[in-house]
């Protein structure tokens, strides 16, 4: 895990404050710094697929973490389960639908999946709403957190779209200078 203190969770910090506030008029802190620890903590591919089935795999198809999560019909051996991976549900896919959009159908292109057949705006949506009704004992100080994530999560999507278009012109330069010179 990236240590708070990392100039890289500062940078996101930044970026991500600056566009939520001033393009969508989010002005959360906590649900800014949610966001921008999420982007932090994926540059770790590990977090990025930490959720395994039962038999160990690393699971990468929003269908079959939605199958994971389940504590009646599915294998989830618990609600503490299927609030971990519905967390990760919502982080997966606000982070994929607003940094890498256009990933999503070369996942459903690749190879059978259940996902083909998932709304990922939908599932990230509903997962944070139902991680929000997690609000008893250990929970009960972030479940505001995730109902703000679940309520706002096409505006996220929308910030962190344009969050990537910053990194994207942070990477080239010449592109950013011929864009300033421009306006």
């Amino acid at each position: 895990m990236i240590p708070e203190s990392h100039p890289l969770q500062q940078l996101f910090l930044d970026v991500v404050g600056r566009h939520y506030a001033e393009e969508i008029g989010l002005r959360n802190p906590q649900l800014v710094g949610y966001v921008a620890h999420l982007l932090a903590e994926f540059c770790d591919v590990e977090q990025l697929f930490k959720i395994r089935n039962m038999g160990g795999r690393p699971l990468d198809d929003v269908g079959e973490m939605l199958m994971e999560s389940n504590p009646v019909f599915g294998p989830a051996p618990s609600f503490d389960r299927e609030r971990q991976v519905r967390k990760h549900i919502g982080d997966y896919t606000l982070f994929f639908t607003g940094m890498f959009p256009e990933s999503i159908n070369q996942f459903r292109l690749h190879r059978q999946r259940l996902e083909n057949f998932v709304d990922w705006m939908k599932a990230g949506k509903e997962s944070y709403y139902i991680v929000s009704k997690f609000e008893h004992f250990e929970y009960a100080k972030v479940a505001p957190l995730f109902a703000s994530l679940s309520e706002h999560f096409e505006q996220c999507v929308y910030g962190l779209n344009r969050v990537k278009n910053e990194l994207q012109e942070m990477q080239h330069p010449i592109m950013r200078r011929t864009h300033e010179i421009l306006m």
